[in-house]
């Protein structure tokens, strides 16, 4: 299964945090081609996030790249700049409508085809942050088996209602939830919008932990400050993992070698879709150490 704890962006523009990026242990390295840099840097942050491909995901982190989105006129450079050798995926900025990701989809395989990938190979992420994006979420989510995961831009979609952005998030709870049930019936990873103000780290960890809850598995961060956080809190804890090691002995063993519909563990019963969420924990849990394996 795929592991997105955490989301760390660098602006396409900087080249000293380019050139360190690939010292954070972040899941994803995403190149920031769109908010993080102003107009007249836009083709020199192609350029530079072109040159970092490779290096940036030295440390085994995908690399991404944040593309403006449609409407801008800037996306087709975006594309032509960054899909090369290196690249994992692309963030679709204020995605709004499943017709977005089609055209995305489209434009990817012809890139491609012409520079010699493998077809379907580029994935994407979308970033749902205006209200129009967010009734549209699921539409969107299925519109390209591309798409891989959402994320919820929160910083945007304040400003689309207009409301005030707030630490409390009780302006957010519903495009939150609808997005989160959304992307989870799409089969895509919910991925939970940037907490702005890095420096309250025990705001930060409380917002994780609602954002769990609703179904949230990684975090869009915006200061490495963040990174150890998230990969520790949208990770199974060392109790879940001998929880579902237990739950999955005992099924196996009690339940489906004889035929059993359900068990009991630890004075609760167990039955098939608790033992498949132990399974994914499990799984979830191998693919983090294998990360952590290849970063040393």
């Amino acid at each position: 299964m795929a592991v997105m704890r955490s989301i760390l962006y660098v602006p396409g523009n900087n080249e000293k945090m380019l050139g360190k990026a690939n010292s954070f242990p972040a899941d994803i390295i995403t190149l920031d081609l769109e908010d993080a840099v102003p107009p007249a840097e836009k083709e020199n942050a192609r350029k530079l996030a072109k040159e970092y491909l490779k290096t940036v995901g030295a440390n085994g982190s995908e690399v991404y790249v944040r593309i403006n989105n449609w409407e801008t006129l800037m996306t087709n450079d975006d594309l032509e700049a960054v899909v090369h050798e290196g690249l994992h995926g692309v963030t679709l900025a204020k995605c709004g409508h499943p017709d977005d990701v089609k055209r995305l989809d489209w434009k990817l395989e012809e890139l491609e085809r012409r520079r010699g990938l493998e077809v379907g190979s580029i994935k994407v992420s979308l970033l749902l942050e205006t209200a129009k994006g967010i009734i549209n979420a699921y539409p969107s989510c299925i519109a390209s088996p591309r798409v891989v995961s959402a994320i919820f831009g929160a910083v945007d979609y304040t400003k689309d209602m207009r409301v005030k952005l707030t630490s409390e998030a009780v302006e957010q709870q519903y495009a939150r939830a609808h997005m989160a049930v959304a992307a989870r019936a799409a089969g895509v990873i919910a991925i939970d919008a940037p907490f702005v103000a890095y420096k309250d780290m025990e705001a930060f960890k409380k917002n994780v932990l609602e954002g769990r809850q609703l179904g949230y598995e990684g975090r869009m961060i915006i200061h490495p400050s963040q990174i150890e956080v998230c990969n520790e809190m949208y990770a199974p804890s060392p109790e879940d993992v001998e929880w579902a090691k237990g739950v999955v002995k005992v099924f196996e063993e009690e339940g489906i070698a004889k035929g059993k519909a359900a068990v009991s563990y630890q004075g609760k019963m167990v039955d098939t879709p608790v033992y498949e969420n132990a399974k994914n924990i499990l799984a979830m849990h191998a693919e983090i150490e294998a990360k952590n394996a290849a970063r040393k």
